[in-house]
């Protein structure tokens, strides 16, 4: 995911396409977020030196972790001063902080906002979920798998953000199984179990990705697949 010197700097506009999940975009909504921690005025400024910070942590902790990564190699790796840095964080746990709230943020804001017509039924919200999730986590593929990757090293209320993250997101899940239950078009014993065996699926396919690389396995085909899969578990109607 590369920086770019286009992006409309709006932050609170809605995501609504591939191109609104660059690196500055998100880190205008980081900025928007932590105003009060990042001294620097102009946003313009700070949203680009965000997100070169940004994908060096990132790019740092896929290479030797986040909890061995220290200030100085993200200096030298983004080419800014420790002073610099410190105009944007004050410690290595906010920053990581600024991230994952990030992530959680984006996440939610996402799926909580089908396009209208798609949760008039659970079987079409379901599979719109599963469809837009996988896409998200490929659009921010780094992001989550530093939240994923990192989570047993972080600190106690950092892990506790990504727990709660989580289940965040499986509740979104949980909500349209109930209704496709109430409906009568899901047959599903436990919605709170059903979200949390899908979670898997949907994660697998950016921590996993070079298992489906070396298959030839698209984002579409795989797509297809978990929606197939799920559906054949949880609607009622017979299907094929």
């Amino acid at each position: 995911m590369s920086v770019t010197t286009e992006t409309r700097l709006e932050p609170g506009r809605p995501f609504t396409a591939p191109e609104d999940f660059n690196t500055e975009r998100l880190c205008a909504r980081m900025l928007e977020r932590h105003r009060d921690t990042v001294r620097v005025r102009k946003d313009h400024v700070a949203v680009k030196k965000l997100a070169v910070i940004v994908e060096a942590v990132l790019a740092l902790a896929n290479r030797q972790g986040f909890h061995a990564t220290s200030l100085r190699d993200l200096s030298k790796r983004s080419r800014i001063s420790m002073g610099g840095l410190y105009s944007y964080f004050d410690s290595k746990a906010t920053l990581l902080t600024m991230i994952l709230t990030q992530v959680t943020e984006t996440a939610i804001e996402v799926l909580e906002n089908p396009p209208q017509g798609v949760a008039d039924t659970p079987r079409g919200h379901l599979d719109w979920l599963i469809d837009t999730h996988i896409r998200l986590t490929e659009a921010m593929q780094p992001w989550f798998i530093f939240a994923f990757m990192e989570a047993k090293s972080f600190p106690l209320s950092a892990r506790r953000m990504a727990i709660d993250s989580e289940a965040a997101t499986e509740k979104i899940f949980v909500d349209v199984l109930k209704k496709g239950v109430e409906q009568k078009c899901f047959v599903v014993d436990n919605p709170g179990i059903t979200a949390a065996l899908i979670k898997p699926l949907l994660q697998d396919w950016y921590v996993k990705r070079g298992k489906y690389r070396k298959r030839n396995v698209t984002i579409e085909d795989y797509i297809k697949a978990v929606s197939k899969f799920v559906g054949a578990a949880v609607f009622a109607e017979k299907t094929g």
